[in-house]
């Protein structure tokens, strides 16, 4: 199989050209959708997982402590991109 530096890209047709592009833009954006994820995880694990893990679930308050970092970083992320699109159209 050849590698895509081996691959001339003139040679795609605009559709495929097209395609590709649609393809790449997905999976950059589902790369970035996976960083953000492991980002919160690791930033409310830190927070909420303070003492000794002692079996292979969390305590209650852990996680009842994992749930609310991850909705309050959701929520402020999307208070933070609305305000972003409104700087935009202003």
């Amino acid at each position: 199989m050849a590698s895509l530096n081996d691959i001339n890209l003139d040679q795609l047709s605009e559709k495929d050209k097209s395609e590709l592009r649609t393809f790449l833009a997905n999976e950059n954006q589902r790369a970035r959708v996976q960083a953000t994820v492991h980002s919160i995880t690791d930033m409310c694990f830190k927070k909420c997982v303070t003492g000794t893990i002692r079996s292979s679930t969390l305590d209650k308050s852990e996680e009842s402590c994992m749930a609310n970092c991850a909705d309050r970083f959701l929520d402020i992320s999307q208070v933070a991109v609305t305000h972003l699109q409104n700087m935009k159209q202003s």
